[in-house]
């Protein structure tokens, strides 16, 4: 599949660029432990990930605390010792995945418009760009508060396309998600789905993306 005439590529960034489930792992089990319940593994948390924080928090506690009732000022207690417990710990372990910096400067000294496009909360996504020394590499980034909708709504991807003044036809999303490729049909823009991501357990290619790879580096045969 030959995408070069795209002008603008839209990535997600948890699952896709990024993995940082031992810093959420991390942060949702400092959240449980102060309603005195034991602690998660990496394992079971995966699945929750990439509605944005609320949801990963509510599932969390579903599955910690099945006999609890989650009402909203619990959920609103619970929400807030997790960020305050991720924003400790926001690039603590988080790494990228294989290929992906290598790739992304391609695609940057190709000329390419890069923006991220994340359901993670907008203020944690610089502090991790800064880390990891890539943010240099993206014009934009958008997080799940940063508009009205998030994904799989096309709000975000239709936003990003008119930030840059590129069309849908010449736009194109990579994500690891559901919600990124439903958000891309939704935008009616071709998407490239990962194989390697979270996507609560999920085959990537049940979705229907334009094409799928299985790894990040594939992306330079393709551009």
């Amino acid at each position: 599949m030959n995408f070069k005439k795209k002008e603008l590529i839209i990535f997600d960034f948890d699952g896709t660029l990024i993995n940082s489930i031992p810093d959420l792992t991390l942060a949702v089990n400092t959240m449980l432990s102060h309603f005195n319940t034991q602690p998660l593994t990496v394992a079971q948390v995966t699945p929750f990930i990439g509605n944005g924080a609320k949801p990963l928090v509510k599932r969390s506690l579903e599955y910690a605390l099945p006999n609890q009732k989650l009402t909203e000022e619990f959920l609103k207690k619970a929400f807030d010792i997790y960020l305050s417990a991720y924003k400790k710990v926001t690039c603590k372990d988080t790494f990228m995945y294989p290929g992906v910096l290598d790739t992304l400067k391609y695609l940057d000294k190709k000329g390419y418009n890069l923006v991220i496009c994340t359901n993670k909360p907008y203020g944690f996504i610089e502090p991790i760009l800064n880390t990891l020394q890539i943010k240099s590499l993206f014009k934009h980034w958008v997080g799940e508060d940063s508009l009205a909708q998030k994904k799989p709504h096309a709000e975000p991807l239709l936003h990003l396309a008119k930030l840059t003044h590129t069309s849908i036809e010449n736009s194109i999303m990579v994500g690891d998600s559901k919600n990124d490729i439903l958000a891309a049909l939704n935008a009616k823009m071709d998407s490239i789905g990962v194989s390697y991501g979270y996507n609560y357990n999920e085959n990537i290619a049940d979705y229907n993306p334009t094409v799928v790879v299985n790894e990040f580096a594939e992306l330079q045969d393709m551009f």
